[in-house]
């Protein structure tokens, strides 16, 4: 996400004290779900960590090529990309004033073999700081001012970031929301969730929270209602109503990843994963609507690309189901929206059906903010495949090499990190979640957690 247009650098309020219970975790309808205890394997979870952190890199990078090449409307940016265009040359993004990705010439994968570093990006960084806070802090649940004084220490402003865009402009990585609610904290002393009130972030719909807090998840294996606990507040730092439906949407999905039958199809556990995810959507929220018409437009058939072509003409131009970003003329009409990134990324999970190159493909190739979906479904993918997995599905060894300082300041060894020290943490943070809010323990003869009243993939959701 680029573009100084989407700033908003004004406003003054009074934060006000926080009272909040919660109780978003009542709305999972887990009442159909099996709850039994759970023995997972730290060690092979550890794989799976660094799978996450591995296929979100790859779909994040990839992702980038394409991203806002194609958002609707008149011109060439309205001529949306089709699966014949996957290693075709790529085209120039809205801001990229006729000139294509230097990532890639053309529409490809971006990858990095042993010996080179993956770059942190806005798909990477936010969730890296969340993890390491929880790590330093040696806390479950992050209060308003751990949030605070994380996002103060390890995030650039603009009057001092290093960094510059295309324009020579100071970039510190931040857009809509984030950049909102980091002005509030830094300059107002606003604390989340005040930080996600309309009247003083009228960014609260845009795309951040979704892109941002999919790890929680990970953090409380088989268990959503704890995930849910765990990200409600990181989750309401940038985004309220729909927008939050939709991170808690991946969240839940994240964290039931650990709950599938393994003797199912890759298609049939995300299935499951979503379907259940889809419960915890509000029945009047149009992201719920959204989820439905995408579901009903893969069962009916028809292509994807049509299912896109009809999501833009459906969402964007006609405005149904309560969704109404258009109407308001923001840049790039609405093109950063929570909603729209929302239903895009629904159309590459439904018809991706669990292959993690195929979804991927797909999301690089949908439009919008499409790094986004991408990282998304690469990182939650990536999880299920493990990294030996993700390296088997290319035939091909990658770096495990993570440089946080490409976005970020203040970490240790100079910003440079691996994904199997970054499962680690991982792993430390899991351990206190089990024993400290789950009321489950660690087995250290087994190397297992037990985890009482995980919500499991049941005989009835079996194929």
């Amino acid at each position: 996400m680029k573009t100084a247009d989407n700033r908003v650098r004004s406003g003054t309020r009074t934060n006000k004290n926080w009272i909040a219970v919660v109780l978003v975790a009542l709305l999972i309808g887990c009442t159909s779900q099996p709850r039994d205890d759970l023995e997972l394997s730290r060690e092979a979870y550890r794989d799976k960590l660094q799978g996450f952190w591995l296929g979100q890199s790859i779909a994040n990078w990839t992702g980038l090529v394409t991203e806002m090449d194609k958002i609707g409307g008149e011109g060439p940016h309205g001529e949306f990309y089709t699966r014949e265009d996957w290693g075709a040359p790529d085209q120039p993004s809205i801001w990229g004033k006729g000139v294509p990705s230097e990532l890639s010439a053309t529409i490809d994968w971006v990858l990095k073999p042993p010996g080179d570093t993956w770059g942190a990006d806005d798909d990477t960084d936010i969730e890296y700081i969340y993890q390491h806070l929880m790590f330093t802090q040696e806390t479950s649940i992050l209060t308003a001012e751990q949030i605070r004084d994380g996002w103060m220490r390890h995030i650039y402003a603009d009057e001092d970031t290093p960094f510059t865009d295309h324009d020579g402009k100071p970039e510190n990585y931040l857009w809509v929301s984030n950049q909102r609610a980091f002005d509030l904290m830094k300059n107002e002393g606003v604390l989340p969730p005040q930080t996600s009130d309309p009247e003083l972030n009228p960014e609260v719909d845009m795309i951040d929270a979704q892109l941002t807090t999919e790890i929680f998840g990970l953090f409380a294996p088989a268990r959503p209602d704890v995930a849910l606990e765990m990200a409600y507040l990181p989750i309401r730092t940038t985004a309220r109503d729909n927008a939050a439906w939709a991170a808690e949407f991946y969240v839940v999905m994240h964290s039931l990843a650990a709950a599938v039958d393994p003797d199912v199809s890759r298609k049939e556990q995300v299935r499951w994963m979503s379907s259940r995810a889809r419960e915890h959507l509000p029945e009047d929220s149009y992201v719920a609507k959204m989820y439905d018409f995408v579901q009903s437009r893969y069962l009916a058939g028809v292509p994807w690309e049509q299912a896109r072509d009809e999501v833009y003409q459906r969402y964007q131009v006609e405005q149904h189901d309560g969704y109404d970003v258009s109407s308001r003329g923001l840049y790039c009409n609405g093109c950063f929206a929570s909603g729209i990134n929302f239903v895009a990324s629904l159309v590459s999970l439904f018809y991706g059906e669990g292959d993690f190159q195929e979804t991927v493909r797909i999301a690089v190739l949908a439009g919008w903010d499409s790094d986004n979906p991408a990282a998304t479904w690469g990182g939650l993918l990536g999880f299920l495949y493990g990294k030996a997995g993700i390296e088997g599905e290319f035939g091909l060894e990658f770096s495990d090499r993570f440089d946080i300082h490409r976005t970020r300041r203040d970490f240790p060894n100079g910003g440079i990190d691996t994904f199997g020290n970054m499962a680690d943490t991982g792993l430390a943070i899991i351990d206190r979640t089990v024993t400290e809010l789950m009321g489950g323990e660690i087995n250290s003869q087994s190397g297992q957690w037990v985890i009482p009243e995980a919500v499991t993939m049941g005989a009835a959701d079996a194929p």
